[in-house]
């Protein structure tokens, strides 16, 4: 079992292995204590036709109650109608505030489950089962928790970290391709902004599916994650370099009705800044090039339908924005990224420079 220890305003563990859904009630009660008595899952409907009952069973074996909260999976769940009768939910199934939530499935379910458990009854204990690579390499570590309201991503939240992440690498094999593509983006990220040797790994790696590929490259984005969130838990400096290709990327999941997956549009955001910092000469070397390589090493798409006034008018209303002045991740060096503040009225023309 990999084992990666958060220090933030919560200490507590993030466990990789296989198998981990059949033991999460023993390692839950281990992180949890004897005091949780009541616990309740909450999950997408897909998600939980396929890994609920598991989990259910092993909890209830380690001693606990459980109850169940299921939502359709998607975008338009991650929201403030379903966060009011999750939290209704929880008021109805009389959990207390020894008791915890657990979120089942990928970064929707972890950002909502989050934001209920900092949200209800004024905060109680949540764990993270992550069955996306995404999730698992990205949204379950770290606290930040939210939902999106209708003028963007994410505009609503609080940093609440978990008692406990649990990756279980069985439940990538029920994932579609374009399901892990989405965590690998994550990923790749990691690498560009701390980590040029991850970038050497990911030109070895042939096969997103093979679980030593699947390990490696969560461990080394936890690990990096850990290091950041660590500096800055509630990103106010350097935690913001993990939001390279996010801004233009949170753009183009709104442009496109969220019928882009994140990481696809990431890796799309990703892309756009690193060639516009290129032509502008912000970057001191070519870190285009050794993107584009990791990026279709592993046959992303990254033709991007949108104007460059179209993504700069959704990017400016999303919550990187600070007055007049709206901070980008630039590629300095491969594994090395700076933050730069650029004025609002430059960042239609930063992202011209940056489409093919």
């Amino acid at each position: 079992m990999d084992k990666i220890t958060i220090t933030a305003s919560k200490t507590y563990e993030v466990l990789t292995d296989s198998g981990l859904l059949a033991r999460a009630g023993q390692l839950i009660r281990q992180a949890l204590g004897d005091k949780v008595k009541k616990l309740c899952i909450v999950t997408d409907d897909n998600v939980n036709k396929l890994y609920s009952g598991p989990l259910q069973q092993s909890l209830q074996e380690a001693g606990y109650e459980t109850v169940l909260f299921s939502f359709p999976p998607g975008e338009s769940s991650k929201s403030m109608e379903t966060l009011s009768l999750l939290l209704e939910f929880l008021a109805e199934s009389q959990l207390t505030r020894t008791d915890a939530l657990v979120g089942l499935g990928g970064g929707i379910t972890g950002d909502l489950t989050g934001f209920a458990a900092a949200s209800f009854l004024r905060g109680i204990p949540f764990v993270q089962v992550p069955t996306t690579l995404l999730a698992a390499v990205d949204s379950s570590v770290g606290g930040k928790t939210g939902i999106n309201l209708k003028a963007g991503k994410n505009l609503a939240g609080a940093f609440w970290q978990p008692s406990l992440v649990l990756f279980d690498i069985d439940t990538m094999k029920t994932l579609s391709y374009d399901l892990l593509l989405d965590g690998a983006a994550e990923a790749i990220k990691a690498g560009a902004i701390a980590d040029r040797e991850l970038f050497s790994y990911i030109r070895r790696a042939d096969d997103l599916t093979d679980p030593n590929v699947i390990r490696h490259l969560s461990s080394r984005a936890i690990e990096i994650k850990r290091q950041v969130v660590e500096a800055d838990e509630r990103d106010t400096g350097v935690r913001q370099l993990l939001n390279f290709g996010h801004t233009i990327g949170h753009a183009i999941e709104k442009c496109s009705g969220f019928s882009i997956s994140h990481g696809h549009a990431v890796a799309i955001g990703m892309t756009i800044v690193s060639r516009a910092s290129k032509n502008l000469g912000w970057s001191a070397e070519d870190c285009l090039s050794p993107l584009l390589e990791s990026l279709n090493q592993f046959r992303f798409p990254l033709e991007c339908p949108y104007s460059a006034s179209q993504l700069a008018d959704a990017a400016l209303k999303d919550k990187k924005r600070m007055g007049d002045t709206i901070t980008l991740v630039i590629p300095v060096h491969l594994g090395d990224c700076q933050l730069k503040k650029i004025p609002v009225s430059q960042l239609e023309d930063f992202i011209k420079g940056g489409l093919l």
